[in-house]
């Protein structure tokens, strides 16, 4: 069994941004060899994002701004009321809502003529679908 050194874990750190205890864990799984503690962060990884994918997000922040007769409305989402009154995320939604209109064109489509090829064509040439009700 080789020993974990202090400048094993920072080296596995660095390349794969897990924490200091998953990775001295997993060296130490794998009797310090790199590339193998690098896999079981991997599928250690994969666990995690599978057990949270179940999770609602149910808080969030929404901004809303109109013009003549067009209207933006941003929701970001997120898991806890902790995340939504963070300074960090409420400057990430503001930066969004404000490109938002700059990075993207409007299409105005009623909702019975909306179709999954048209709603990839929107995404892929950057449109923003709007429900036209007339």
């Amino acid at each position: 069994m080789a020993a974990v050194t202090a400048a094993m874990v920072k080296e596995l750190r660095e390349s794969t941004g897990a924490g200091m205890m998953e990775c001295k864990k997993a060296l130490t799984e794998t009797d310090g060899d790199m590339e193998a503690a690098v896999d079981v962060l991997r599928k250690s990884g994969a666990a995690k994002v599978e057990k949270k994918a179940g999770r609602i997000a149910a808080e969030g922040i929404t901004r809303v701004a109109s013009e003549g007769n067009t209207a933006v409305v941003v929701e970001v989402n997120s898991e806890t009321d902790f995340v939504a009154k963070n300074a960090t995320f409420q400057e990430f939604v503001q930066i969004l809502f404000r490109q938002l209109p700059q990075e993207c064109s409007i299409l105005q489509i009623k909702r019975h003529d909306r179709t999954p090829a048209i709603e990839r064509f929107a995404v892929s040439r950057k449109f923003v679908l709007i429900d036209h009700y007339n």
